[in-house]
């Protein structure tokens, strides 16, 4: 589902496609609250139904991935906000568990292809890591703004689930904005092998585990501040906001800080340091400690992330990998509060930090090598010491000062047409050739 948009109306509708996406997962904690509260569920039965919302999310994902160059990205963002309107409106509007779940998971399934279409337009962006770090500030900004205003609504599941369908809406006219199609109708579908094959599927793998550990304690974040730190809806919604917004602060700090780290820096670094937040935040028995490990783990968070979607879209131009990542990361994400639910409720809540800590922990170690494969080694073996040694391969790195012309960091090695010297020459003299012209026809 690649798209390269070449206005800057087209990223506005990619950021605010990312963001009714991903509104749902960062809303996670208040929605399982809220259906273990308004509906009588028990603490299992809420994470059950918060993972099959999730999992309808990145179900489609993983559908698009095959399916999405057929469709169009305009098509597919409206048939995705579509479902997030219906499928969580209905959510909101009934009571009878059953038609709730249905609903749930109809928007999972909007919700996921929202974040494809998007992911899949940030691939095709040409700095990936700087379009993806608007979409966290996005729908950090969103998600902080709707934890300040929930807790003074109306009880019950329905206030979150409704106010992500109405985000879902006023995305809707902004879809115009993408381009219908990815190609001319008579031009055949683009084929070929996924690049890097063992580096992603190594990073799928990764943060499908990476986004499982964070989102099984992010789903039981709500109850641990009410049960066992001991404080009140609206004061865990403040500290929800809070750490929402240090996430925009980090995010901003990661935009401005680039490559200047890599990204196995950031990505190892930044997961060994959120698996040290996880367990002081699942350990908190009073409002300081909840709320350090949680300000700081949202501080981390988004930056990690960013740096890995970006990681992801450097896989492949086209953005199957960054949709495929994506979709992983969703399947994390839904088996998440059901993850956090088992194991709090059979280790405790300062036990399933442990577990999750150690977890994030081994996680990194895959992560952070695939970063540091890909990262190193931009181009083809021969390819930097054929363009200028050692000089070549700094300037290329340095996206932004470098001119079209040359390589850049992560470039695929340009290929180099053969030369047939014809029979009878021995001596080739430097008129023979000349230089190749976008209208001579080989």
């Amino acid at each position: 589902m690649s798209s390269r948009p070449r206005v800057p109306g087209a990223l506005v509708a990619l950021v605010a496609l990312f963001t009714a996406g991903y509104l749902a997962p960062y809303l996670l904690p208040t929605v399982v609250g809220r259906l273990s509260a308004g509906l009588g569920l028990t603490p299992a039965q809420a994470g059950l139904v918060g993972s099959v919302l999730l999992l309808g999310s990145s179900s489609a994902g993983f559908t698009l991935a095959a399916r999405g160059e057929r469709i169009g990205p305009r098509r597919a963002a409206r048939a995705g906000l579509l479902a997030m309107t219906v499928g969580y409106g209905t959510a909101a509007a009934t009571g009878i568990v059953p038609l709730v779940v249905a609903g749930a998971v109809l928007g999972g399934v909007g919700s996921g292809t929202a974040t494809a279409v998007a992911a899949a337009g940030i691939a095709g962006q040409r700095d990936p890591h700087r379009a993806s770090t608007l979409g966290l500030l996005s729908v950090s900004a969103t998600a902080g703004a709707l934890y300040l205003t929930l807790p003074h609504l109306a009880g019950g599941h329905a206030p979150p689930l409704l106010a992500i369908a109405c985000a879902a809406a006023l995305v809707w006219p902004l879809t115009a904005r993408l381009p219908g199609t990815n190609r001319e109708p008579r031009e055949p579908a683009p084929t070929g092998p996924l690049p890097h094959r063992r580096a992603g599927a190594v990073l799928a793998a990764g943060i499908l585990l990476w986004s499982l550990s964070q989102n099984a304690l992010w789903g039981v974040s709500g109850r641990i501040g009410l049960t066992q730190a001991g404080l009140s809806e609206v004061t865990v919604g403040a500290v929800f906001a809070a750490a929402l917004g240090a996430g925009l602060a980090g995010v901003t700090a990661a935009g401005a800080l680039g490559s200047r780290l890599g990204r196995a820096v950031p990505i190892g670094g930044g997961t060994v340091l959120i698996a040290g937040c996880v367990l002081l935040s699942s350990a908190a028995e009073d409002l300081t400690s909840f709320a350090t490990g949680e300000i700081l783990w949202n501080a981390c968070y988004p930056v990690v992330l960013s740096y890995l979607l970006g990681l992801a879209a450097s896989l492949d131009p086209r953005g199957r990998w960054a949709v495929l990542v994506g979709a992983a990361s969703s399947l994390g994400v839904a088996c998440g509060p059901l993850t956090g639910s088992l194991l709090s409720e059979g280790a405790g809540y300062p036990g399933m930090g442990v577990v999750l800590c150690a977890l994030l922990v081994l996680v990194a170690i895959p992560m952070t090598a695939v970063a540091r494969h890909v990262s190193g080694r931009p181009l083809v073996p021969g390819s930097v010491r054929r363009r200028g040694g050692a000089a070549g391969a700094v300037l290329a790195g340095t996206a932004a000062a470098t001119p079209p012309t040359v390589p850049q960091m992560g470039a695929p090695e340009q290929e180099i047409a053969p030369i047939r010297v014809p029979a009878g020459r021995r001596r080739l003299v430097k008129s023979t050739f000349r230089l190749a012209r976008p209208s001579d026809r080989g």
